[in-house]
């Protein structure tokens, strides 16, 4: 058995000399042990689908997967074996699977209904569109979903050899430009220059694809000696109807208006495919000839639209990829700022959003006493250590509390605590993480000075308030960042604590005065003046309290 398969823009191949594959991902302990793994693609299940071969008939069955398995974009998860025919797609998670040497689908055969709600992959809208029912070879190709078979014979027998060659050339060109794809657009040129020379009749090309607020039609490729040429009439109506049809000019009926660019650019006869993906039209294929001589066939409506759906698979692919990409950046911005278990949330739940609001926070303002004088007598690389130290063990500290990590002010780190998810213990988890702060100071100064290295203390201070806080820049450099008069005055009680300690300020103390044991004392802030203050020396347990 060979199966082909697609994930993320890479084609690789499976062979086995077995009649039966079992497909996933492994965990140890499981079983059936999977024989295809699908890992990286961590949408697959373990085990997900088996597929297997009885005689000449070949057979797929989903192992009660999370994400189900599709056949032609049909969902067979719960439906026991369905049988496999020649030119099926199987979807697995994320990875698009082909297996090869599939049997022809017999017509009219209770195989066939049993896949009455399948599509063949060479879809039922191009032979609906055509004008007439495809015959003999031709139809079975069809049927059984085995487009290159059908334009092999057709056009062995109406166009000779060398077109029958041209075409299969086009096909087997798609699919490796697919399977190696590294500029999309040069792929999409490079089709439509193909398609117009495999066409007999085809002297001009073109490739348009959704887009906008306002759906308009975004030209990506091209083929004309006098510049783009193409009906948008004639392309939305492939969209909208989302089936490939042969548009003859002598066959329209005299009182219907004909379009502006179908004069402009004497359309006499037209091909126009959609670029389905799941059912959605993602753009338009097209070809046109302006000599009213030219009459476009069946065939090559076959072939426009097997391309068509190639390219619809690749464009579809390439969205994925760019946003898992756009996802990628986001999450490692946002682990800037946010404990994994946050950031996995935000992503989750689409919280994230380029706005702010008001409301009350608690601002945790950490830093190093005597840092300019410390870092003077350093070398440039200890200073760097020292940083990395200092911050890789109190950053966790924070996020275990609840925390995010504003920003790095060189050597002070200022935490929100009740942002972006409000939480009713802001107060207290601030105060709790400040003082495990100290405690991991006191525990790395010991292990620094037993090597020989330089210590530091920090000072903290802490204060809630009014601000304006959320998400600021652009989606995949966005940061949370906290604005208002609450940010300077915790840095004022942060300036204000020795080496050792935590201040927090009676907006603070008023929350959690049942839970620490804290000395009243006052500070000088250089423009406030006066400020009371609360040092805390110790946190109480709950039970105690009660």
């Amino acid at each position: 058995m060979r199966i082909l398969y697609f994930y993320r823009g890479e084609q690789q191949v499976f062979d086995c000399d077995t009649t039966q594959v079992v497909i996933g991902r492994p965990r140890m302990g499981a079983t059936p042990v999977p024989d295809l793994d699908l890992t990286p693609d961590l949408t697959v299940s373990r085990p997900h689908a088996r597929i297997w071969r009885e005689g000449s008939d070949y057979w797929i069955e989903d192992l009660g997967s999370t994400h189900g398995t599709q056949i032609n974009n049909s969902e067979i998860k719960g439906k026991g074996a369905q049988p496999l025919y020649a030119g099926f797609l199987i979807t697995i998670g994320e990875t698009t699977l082909q297996v090869a040497g599939l049997p022809p689908a017999p017509p009219h055969s209770e195989a066939d209904d049993r896949h009455s709600n399948l599509t063949s992959y060479a879809p039922d809208v191009a032979v609906t569109a055509l004008p007439t029912e495809p015959q003999g070879q031709i139809a079975e190709a069809l049927v059984a979903g085995n487009p290159d078979a059908a334009f092999i014979e057709a056009t062995a027998t109406d166009a000779g050899a060398t077109t029958a060659g041209q075409r299969l050339s086009l096909l087997y060109e798609v699919l490796l430009k697919c399977g190696t794809l590294n500029d999309l657009d040069d792929l999409l040129q490079t089709i439509v220059e193909r398609l117009v020379e495999a066409i007999p009749d085809a002297t001009r090309g073109a490739l348009l694809l959704r887009g906008g607020e306002n759906d308009a039609l975004l030209l990506k490729a091209f083929r004309s000696g006098e510049g783009p040429v193409v009906s948008e009439t004639l392309a939305r109506r492939a969209i909208r109807e989302r089936i490939g049809f042969i548009w003859r000019r002598s066959e329209q009926p005299q009182e219907e208006p004909v379009g502006g660019s179908i004069l402009q650019y004497r359309i006499e006869s037209g091909m126009y495919a959609p670029l389905l993906w799941r059912d959605v039209a993602l753009g338009v294929l097209c070809v046109d000839n302006p000599q009213s001589s030219t009459v476009f066939n069946e065939n090559d409506l076959r072939l426009l639209l097997t391309v068509a759906n190639y390219v619809a698979m690749v464009l579809a692919n390439q969205k994925l990829q760019e946003d898992l990409r756009r996802e990628s950046a986001l999450k490692a911005n946002l682990l800037r700022q946010f404990s994994p278990s946050v950031a996995e949330q935000l992503l989750s739940y689409g919280s994230l959003q380029l706005s702010g609001e008001r409301s009350e926070v608690t601002i945790l303002v950490s830093d190093i006493r005597g840092f300019t004088n410390l870092s003077r007598n350093m070398e440039p690389i200890e200073v760097v250590e020292l940083l990395n130290e200092y911050f890789g063990r109190l950053i966790p500290i924070v996020f275990a509390h609840s925390g995010t990590v504003d920003k790095y002010i060189g050597d002070a780190i200022l935490a929100v605590f009740g942002s972006p998810k409000k939480d009713p213990q802001q107060h207290e988890n601030a105060v709790r993480a400040a003082l495990d702060m100290q405690a991991a100071m006191e525990k790395l100064n010991a292990e620094r000075a037993a090597q020989g290295k330089a210590t530091c203390q920090i000072g903290i201070g802490i204060h809630s308030g009014e601000v304006l806080h959320g998400f600021i820049g652009v989606l995949d450099r966005m940061e949370l960042t906290v604005i208002g008069e609450a940010v300077n005055r915790a840095t004022r009680y942060s300036d204000g604590a020795l080496a050792g300690e935590v201040l927090i300020s009676p907006q603070v103390y008023q929350w959690v005065w049942k839970i620490v044991e804290a000395i009243n004392k006052t500070i000088e802030a250089k423009h406030e003046g006066t400020l009371p203050a609360f040092r805390v020396t110790a946190i109480q347990d709950f039970e105690t309290v009660q």
